[in-house]
């Protein structure tokens, strides 16, 4: 039985407009991904650059554009958190240990909790032992030792604990330790459906 759920947050709770940030970014100048950019991202994410030098990464693609509109379409993935997900949340909370670990980045995080407004998100993250934030952790998903750090740090069992996420890359490297998973499929499932999975030992 599963007594720990590990949930990622990007098209999980909150959705994620991926065509709204390329066409901001296309509006922009920028028409399409750069190797540069994916690479500063992903040090981003682990919070080995700065915000400012995150958002400088942009200006030999778009040199006309300033700061704050970069800081504007990147932020235009952020969507909607709809409401019955954190009721569903909520109600979780009571019967398992909960966590949430993302790959994300402090614009990101200070763009949600704008959004949403501080009860929202307190209600949010009180329904967590621990928000793990990959750019705190300085180690993002799929690297099995950003897993390996919550289990040996709660004294987890893989064969107790179930991780949520919707990149299947991320889903097996938790399997590869033994969790359980979900791999969500974005459009066809939601995070709500869980008790509806029953391959799941819940």
């Amino acid at each position: 039985m599963i007594d720990t759920i590990i949930f990622d947050f990007g098209d999980i709770f909150i959705n994620l407009e991926k065509q709204a940030q390329i066409d901001a970014f296309k509006k922009l100048g920028l028409n399409e991904p750069k190797p540069e950019l994916v690479e500063m991202n992903d040090l981003f994410e682990k919070g080995q650059v700065t915000e400012l030098q995150f958002l400088e990464s942009f200006y030999p693609f778009i040199p006309n554009a300033s700061l704050e509109e970069i800081r504007t379409a990147w932020n235009s993935i952020i969507g909607e958190f709809p409401l019955y997900r954190l009721e569903f949340l909520q109600m979780l909370s009571y019967k398992y240990k909960l966590f949430l670990l993302t790959n994300t980045d402090s614009i990101h995080i200070d763009r949600f909790e704008h959004n949403v407004g501080v009860s929202f998100f307190s209600d949010f993250y009180q329904c967590f032992e621990k928000v793990f934030y990959s750019y705190e952790m300085g180690m993002r998903k799929p690297d099995p030792a950003i897993f390996s750090a919550i289990i040996n740090k709660y004294d987890l069992s893989p064969k107790r604990t179930l991780f949520v996420d919707d990149k299947k890359v991320n889903t097996d490297a938790a399997a590869s330790l033994g969790l359980h998973v979900w791999n969500l499929k974005v459009g066809e499932e939601d995070v709500v459906d869980l008790f509806h999975q029953k391959e799941l030992p819940l």
